[in-house]
């Protein structure tokens, strides 16, 4: 093996024999539009970084286990990190297999986590093999891109935050000499919790620098890095200079005088750094993540982070801040920071044609036929997305419909076509009370995936309805089930709103609106509910007015100059039918 372009000293980096100090900021190229990758990466270089840091999401680069690798669009890794290299800019590689990163099951694949029976991150070899043909097919393409062979990648982690979550020494080997048999020279480190002496064990390799993850404290945490690795580099590979926001809670923020004030005490004592985040992006489609605590809490679809560059990609306070920390430290362009970019405002789009979900649901959706009990989305190969399962009553009355199990992860409930409640895994409901009003009367349970588990143990929960379901103690057999990715809404038989009786269920809305020049913008939808919404094809994300977030941030690329197309998924009956576009974000009340 040829000796890495980046080594350790006793005391810090060495780029192909010189001094080197790491000053990067994660940014994620799967939550950013590819059109504005180039953008981003040139206002990282302005702050004063000298490179970047990024996850790879193994749930989205191989959405199927026999399926080859996804490489386009948001998952163009290769031309990312050509960009990188373009702008001047080093990489730092975290190709996980685990990456956690608030993403949809810590990017692990549910066609992997079904399996109730796999032991995640650990040498199970069920776990292991599969994490083999990934690499197998991944690193191949990313080869040219390490700087053995001239590219940006300077060093590669291995696994992440291992420490938090097992102490499985024979699988971190595994992960390590896997990349290393295939073609990885570049150096490796780890990184975990530096507040917690037995993270930072159990999640390190002999021979593998390891790294810390800390938000303050700052001396405090560098010490407890040092006494776990009496030498090399001190790196705190996560500096957490805000969070992330579940629906229900309060925005949150990090005063950037405070998070530059620690970012200078980390360069003063010598640390490199990797700022998370410099840009955090967004949770575009379905891809957002959840905790799972006391309770299970989705990840709202913003993913602003309250870093350094906003979520639309201008400059925030910390930005500046902390280029002027930076500039004290080591070298800085000399050029003048960029500007915020234009936006549109003022647009208003009336969405005057609907479409309601479950008939086309029950007539163009992908049909697991008739099953006696219900399937979970994953018995059924189904990602993400929702779910229609149909079912009749025997006899009617009133009585207390019970999901046993509960629901993965909100079920709303249908008699005859009429709503008569909802039942969410966040609060623990598996029972309805209802009145069926007949003999045969249709049972309609659209199940709505609110993302992955992506910190714990409970990765890979399942998702849908989770056991059988009963009606006054007598279970219910024969279901139809209807799969709903909705990667595909072609076939939508959207007809004019005044020729469509008020619309009280789950609807489909469009409007049009048209646009001189293209340009960042937010979506503001005032009375909607909770729901899905895609510009002219590309599925912005969720939205609910449960909040924090009340605002989606559109690309610029995602317009055209003319006619554009929105459509909004609402699952609830809404007292309006317009959509506004405004310059100003609103992702909520402040929690500080």
């Amino acid at each position: 093996m040829r000796t890495p372009a980046l080594t350790t000293s006793s005391d810090g980096f060495l780029l192909h024999g010189e001094p080197f100090r790491i000053i990067s900021g994660a940014m994620h190229y799967f939550r950013i539009h590819p059109d504005l990758w180039a953008d981003r990466l040139r206002k990282a270089r302005l702050m004063g970084l000298n490179t970047v840091e990024t996850y790879v999401p193994w749930n989205l680069h191989q959405p199927d286990p026999d399926s080859p690798l996804v490489l386009d669009g948001l998952l163009d890794l290769p031309r990312y990190l050509s960009l990188a290299r373009a702008e001047g800019l080093h990489v730092l590689l975290r190709p996980g297999p685990y990456i956690c990163a608030e993403w949809d099951g810590g990017g692990l694949p549910s066609w992997l986590t079904t399996d109730p029976d796999i032991r995640l991150r650990t040498s199970d070899p069920r776990f292991t093999d599969a994490l083999d043909r990934y690499l197998d097919i991944l690193l191949p393409p990313l080869l040219p891109h390490m700087a053995a062979n001239g590219g940006p990648v300077i060093a590669v982690q291995v696994e992440n935050e291992y420490g938090a979550y097992g102490d499985d020494t024979a699988y971190l080997k595994h992960v390590h000499n896997a990349l290393r048999s295939r073609g990885i020279e570049e150096l490796l480190f780890t990184c975990d919790q530096a507040g917690s002496a037995h993270h930072l064990a159990a999640g390190s390799l002999p021979g593998v620098l390891s790294t810390g993850t800390f938000g303050g404290r700052i001396e405090e945490s560098l010490r407890k890095l040092r006494e776990h690795q009496p030498e090399g580099p001190l790196m705190c590979s996560e500096f957490w200079i805000g969070w992330f926001d579940h629906w229900g809670e309060e925005h949150h923020v990090r005063d950037g005088a405070d998070a530059a004030a620690d970012l200078d005490r980390l360069l003063a004592a010598g640390a490199s750094v990797n700022i998370y985040m410099f840009h955090g992006g967004t949770n575009f489609g379905f891809t957002n993540g959840a905790n799972h605590d006391q309770c299970y809490a989705p990840i709202v679809t913003s993913y602003d982070y309250d870093a350094a560059l906003t979520e639309s990609g201008d400059p925030g306070p910390k930005y500046h801040a902390f280029r002027e920390v930076i500039a004290r430290h080591a070298p800085v362009p000399d050029e003048p920071a960029p500007a915020p970019s234009p936006k549109l405002s003022g647009l208003t789009v009336e969405l005057d044609r609907t479409a309601p979900l479950l008939p086309w649901a029950t007539a163009h959706s992908a049909s697991a036929g008739r099953t006696e009990h219900p399937l979970t989305m994953e018995e059924l190969g189904q990602r993400s997305g929702y779910v229609l399962y149909r079912s009749a009553f025997p006899e009617p009355g009133d009585g207390l419909l019970h999901f046993a199990g509960g629901v993965g992860d909100r079920a709303q409930v249908f008699v005859d076509g009429a709503p008569v409640g909802v039942l969410e895994r966040e609060r623990h409901d598996e029972t309805l009370p209802l009145r069926v009003p007949r003999a045969g009367a249709t049972l309609e349970v659209l199940v709505e995936n609110m993302g992955g588990v992506n910190y714990g143990p409970r990765i890979g929960a399942p998702k849908g309805l989770l056991g059988p379901v009963t009606f006054n103690g007598t279970a219910l057999h024969g279901w139809d089930i209807h799969r709903l990715p909705l990667t595909d809404l072609s076939t939508v038989p959207f007809a004019p709103a005044g020729e469509t009786a008020h619309v009280t269920v789950p609807a489909f809305h469009h409007g049009t609106f048209d646009v001189d020049t293209p340009a960042d913008t937010f979506l503001s939808l005032p009375g909607w509910t909770k729901g899905q919404a895609w510009v002219n094809g590309f599925h912005l994300g969720r939205y609910w007015n449960r909040g924090p977030q009340r605002t989606l941030y559109v690309p610029a690329p995602v317009l055209r100059p003319g006619a554009n197309e929105l459509v909004l998924l609402e699952l609830n009956a809404t007292t309006t039918a317009r959509a506004h576009f405004t310059d100003t974000p609103d992702l909520g009340p402040v929690k500080p």
